[in-house]
């Protein structure tokens, strides 16, 4: 049995290399105070006087300064290459919400790669926190009480079909695939609510609803979570 680096009954704030200000992790920290860097993250962490409660990766972009400053013991290496040290991070932390930033803008390889994260670690509680958006990984059920006229862009990640109320245009009986069918730019019209066949459904709402997504991916019950996967 693999036991998680990082167990806590509290949210978790992940820190990566990617474009983050300050602000960003700010107000991650309002939700999640506890704190762990995805290799080189421990940068930005290191300059805002933050205390690391780990650092995770492949360890080969964090710099000898910043490793000087940071006792040994939180130091987690995990040198295989297949997996990105964000999904390293994230299986390697049990808690109840994961609140990433610094995953995305910047290269735009590195901002797909840490959404196919999101859809690898499914049964992780995780949302992205971007400069324009927030992004995350659908349960079963997601109950979302939203203003009316507030944009909802859904982008499935594989085959994904599923129901909807609340939005302006439904998407009851729609097959959703990559190259195929997606759901952006929908609005809604109050609360919504949606129900999705598959782990593949990534959800991107206005950056302001940071707070809410927050609370509301803590309260999905279990048995709208989706089990991790087989590896």
């Amino acid at each position: 049995m693999n036991f998680p680096i990082v167990d806590t009954f509290e949210p978790v704030t992940v820190i990566g290399g990617g474009d983050s200000p300050p602000q960003d992790v700010a107000i991650a920290r309002e939700i999640a105070s506890i704190c762990v860097a995805a290799d080189s993250g421990a940068h930005l962490a290191l300059e805002l006087g933050i205390d690391l409660a780990a650092v995770i990766g492949d360890m080969d972009s964090i710099s000898d300064a910043a490793r000087a400053q940071i006792p040994a013991e939180r130091f987690h290496q995990i040198a295989e290459q297949d997996s990105t040290d964000f999904d390293k991070a994230l299986r390697n932390i049990r808690a109840p919400l994961v609140v990433a930033v610094g995953f995305t803008g910047g290269q735009i390889d590195h901002s797909l790669a840490a959404l196919n994260t999101l859809v690898r670690r499914r049964d992780k509680m995780v949302v992205l926190l971007g400069q324009q958006d927030v992004v995350f990984l659908c349960p079963k059920t997601l109950h979302l009480p939203l203003p009316a006229g507030t944009r909802v862009s859904l982008f499935p990640m594989g085959p994904v079909s599923g129901c909807s109320s609340g939005l302006k245009w439904p998407i009851d009986g729609i097959e959703f695939a990559p190259g195929q069918r997606s759901g952006t730019s929908n609005q809604a019209l109050g609360d919504v609510h949606l129900e999705f066949s598959a782990a593949s459904m990534l959800c991107i709402l206005p950056r302001s609803f940071i707070h809410l997504v927050a609370a509301q991916l803590q309260s999905v019950p279990a048995h709208a979570r989706w089990p991790a996967r087989v590896e």
